[in-house]
């Protein structure tokens, strides 16, 4: 497996799994136990690195259903509060964002990855990130973000986001196949056919993230909110890095990093 780097942090093949924190600059987030307001960004993620994570995903939107919208120049005002406040941490930082224009704010600071969950469907986007040389977290999309329902189509949908990194020259890559309810087409059922077939994925030779911190198929099964699905989670993350996850992507660092730990030692991927 190809693996990739994160302001040094090795992703796949060899490596062991990582271990990535969410830091969401966004009031309307699903979770609201991981909004972090402005002034406190920098304190939060010595702490999340402190505890375990290794890379901090910082979110300045929220992309669950229902939430409320927010404009390009509000996101934007939230990235440029947030990162300034990294600037010279030393720490490995990327942004979510599927927006061309606050990606160009974005590249402003010192940022080592760009997550990007609509794929690089969009052209202007996709030669931004080209241009920054920076890897590429991408999720599988095909014209909006997890419009892909169900394993094949997550498939060939991934399978698409390749054909764009070849075509706009992006190498380092760590792919996401899109766990969760992101359109109205997808139901929970399609979740748990994702995390059922993970290991098919690995297909493509690419680092795999496993995003499914406290998701909403996850408390439909337990009839809990998102406060309540932190146990739910971490059996899930335990059994994705069994299929193959190279990279584990949440809001709950330290029973994250034990899971991590204690998975890879029944696998006897590390001391």
């Amino acid at each position: 497996m190809q693996t990739t780097h994160i302001g040094g942090v090795g992703i796949g093949g060899d490596n062991p799994v990582r271990l990535m924190g969410v830091i969401n600059i966004s009031p309307e987030s699903f979770f609201h136990g991981s909004f972090v307001p402005s002034g406190e960004v920098a304190a939060h993620a010595h702490m999340m690195i402190d505890r375990g994570a290794e890379i901090i995903d910082i979110g300045a939107r929220s992309t669950a259903p229902d939430s409320r919208p927010i404009s390009i120049s509000e996101e934007c005002d939230r990235l440029k509060r947030s990162l300034s406040e990294l600037v010279g941490s030393g720490i490995p930082i990327s942004v979510d964002t599927m927006h061309a224009g606050a990606l160009e704010v974005a590249l402003r600071y010192d940022i080592d990855a760009i997550n990007d969950i609509h794929g690089l469907a969009d052209e202007s986007f996709a030669r931004l990130a080209a241009d920054s040389g920076l890897p590429v977290i991408a999720m599988a999309a095909v014209h909006a973000p997890g419009d892909a329902c169900g394993a094949d189509a997550t498939k060939a949908a991934l399978a698409v986001v390749l054909g764009r990194c070849e075509q706009y020259g992006i190498v380092d890559l760590v792919l996401d196949p899109g766990i969760g309810r992101w359109v109205p087409g997808r139901s929970f059922n399609d979740d748990w056919e994702l995390c059922r077939r993970f290991s098919e994925f690995s297909v493509f030779d690419r680092p795999l993230l496993g995003a499914i911190s406290r998701k909403s198929f996850i408390g439909d099964l337990l009839g809990k909110p998102a406060e309540e699905r932190l146990f739910g989670t971490l059996a899930l993350t335990a059994l994705l890095i069994e299929a193959g996850a190279g990279m584990i992507r949440t809001h709950d660092i330290v029973p994250t990093y034990d899971a991590i730990r204690v998975s890879e030692r029944v696998l006897r991927r590390r001391p």
